[in-house]
């Protein structure tokens, strides 16, 4: 069961052990993360699950889908390169110790 960080904008950080297979989305809001709220439950629907996801870890999640992903995070207001939305990053034990840095709100 791999952990993920989340970084809040403020700093504060939160460890969570999200089974594989679960996305991060789904593993911030079944742990009360704040500042992650997937509206639309990950359907890709929203980006109101915005991370950044922490430079170390770009090679392992990849970039957002130009697609699926692009389209909503380019409507957020702090897109960057790195910027995923964290429903379409699924989780196996090769994510373990994934850090996401959360934005100051999400869109």
């Amino acid at each position: 069961m791999p952990q993920v960080i989340y970084v809040e904008a403020s700093g504060a950080t939160h460890t969570v052990d999200v089974p594989s297979g679960m996305s991060a989305m789904e593993g911030a809001v079944s742990n009360g993360v704040p500042g992650i709220d997937g509206d639309c439950g990950g359907k890709a629907a929203c980006a109101t699950c915005h991370v950044f996801v922490d430079s170390a870890w770009l090679d392992r999640t990849g970039p957002a889908d130009p697609e699926t992903e692009i389209p909503l995070l380019d409507m957020a207001d702090a897109y960057q390169p790195n910027s995923r939305l964290a429903c379409q990053i699924i989780l196996s034990d090769a994510y373990d110790g994934l850090v996401l840095h959360l934005p100051d709100a999400q869109f």
